[in-house]
C-alpha cells in the first residue's frame, strides 16, 4: 500500500496569537520537544501515538489531546496508514485572560488524552474558522467556545451568568447588532459597547439570554434582512454588501444552508424577475 505524503498547514491569528495546524503523517511525525503554549487537538483519522507525562498515549479519531506548556511530547503513527489531526496553540496570556473570572493558581489539564465530543467539535470549528476568511466575531466566538469547553479539564467552573447586569449586557449587545449589522465588529468592541467586563462575560450573558452566540445571532438577523431586500427586488450582490456579508458568494452559502435556495432564486420567486446572470446566488 502506498502511503499518502506527509503534509502540514499552519495559520496564525494576529489578533489573539492563536495558531492552528492541520497535519497528516505516514509514520514518524516529530521527536521529543516542548511548546510555550497550551496545545489542544483532535485526531481526525488513524492512530496518533505520543509520549507525554512519562507514558505512551494512543489517540484514535475523535479523541482530544491536551498538552500543557513545557510538557515534553513526541508524535508518530500508531498503526499502518498514518494519522491526521488538528491542533490549536493557545498562548498563555490569551488563556489566562479568558479564565480571569476563576480563582486559583495556574490551571493544569487533568489528563493529556480524553473523550469529549463537544470539545472535539469546538476545536474543529475553531480550526476551520481560522483557516478560512471569516468575520472577526466568528473567529473570536469559535476560539472562545474552545476555552469554554476546556474549563472542566482545567478545573475551572463556569461562572454565574444570572443577574440584572448580565441581562443588561446581553440586551445592549443585541441592540448594537441590530443597529449596525453590516459592521464587522469584534467581540472585544461589542463587549465594550455593552458594558461587559470582557468578551467572555459578554458571550456567557448573551447565550444565557438568547440561547446562542453573538455571531450566530448576527448571521440570523443578516439573513432575515437579506430576505426582505431580495423580496423587494434588490440584486444579491447589493444585498450582500448591505447586510454585511463578505461578498455575494458568502451570502449565497449562508442563504442556501438556512433556506435551501439561492438568493437569486428566492428573489425571482418573490418578484417574478429572474436574475440576468442565470440566478447564481
Amino acid at each position: 500500500m502506498t502511503s499518502l505524503p506527509d503534509r502540514i498547514s499552519l495559520v496564525h491569528d494576529p489578533a489573539t496569537g492563536v495558531e492552528a495546524i492541520r497535519a497528516r503523517f505516514a509514520a514518524h511525525a516529530y521527536d521529543l520537544h516542548r511548546h510555550d503554549d497550551w496545545l489542544v487537538g483532535v485526531t481526525d483519522s488513524g492512530v496518533q501515538d505520543f509520549l507525554c507525562r512519562g507514558a505512551r498515549r494512543r489517540s484514535t479519531p475523535g479523541r482530544v489531546i491536551l498538552i500543557e506548556p513545557q510538557e515534553a511530547h513526541d508524535g508518530q503513527a500508531g498503526a499502518a496508514g498514518g494519522f491526521a489531526y488538528r491542533m490549536l496553540y493557545l498562548p498563555r496570556p490569551w488563556l489566562r485572560a479568558g479564565l480571569a473570572d476563576a480563582l486559583g493558581d495556574d490551571p493544569g489539564f487533568t489528563a493529556s488524552l480524553c473523550d469529549d465530543p463537544l470539545l472535539a467539535h469546538s476545536i474543529r470549528a475553531a480550526c476551520d474558522a481560522l483557516f478560512r476568511p471569516s468575520e472577526r466575531l466568528a473567529r473570536e466566538a469559535a476560539l472562545d467556545a474552545v476555552l469554554d469547553r476546556l474549563r472542566p479539564h482545567l478545573g475551572r467552573p463556569w461562572p454565574d451568568t444570572s443577574g440584572s447586569r448580565a441581562e443588561r449586557v446581553a440586551r445592549l449587545a443585541r441592540e448594537r447588532l441590530h443597529d449596525d449589522m453590516a459592521v464587522d465588529i469584534g467581540t472585544d468592541g461589542l463587549a465594550k459597547v455593552a458594558g461587559a467586563a470582557d468578551r467572555f462575560q459578554l458571550a456567557r450573558a448573551f447565550r444565557a439570554a438568547y440561547g446562542t452566540s453573538p455571531h450566530a445571532y448576527l448571521v440570523q438577523i443578516r439573513l432575515l434582512h437579506a430576505r426582505h431586500l431580495l423580496a423587494a427586488g434588490m440584486r444579491p450582490a447589493a444585498v450582500a454588501a448591505e447586510c454585511g456579508f463578505a461578498d455575494q458568494s458568502h451570502l449565497g452559502r449562508r442563504f442556501r444552508r438556512s433556506y435551501g435556495i439561492t438568493p437569486a432564486a428566492y428573489r425571482a420567486l418573490c418578484t417574478d424577475v429572474p436574475d440576468g446572470k442565470g440566478m447564481v446566488g
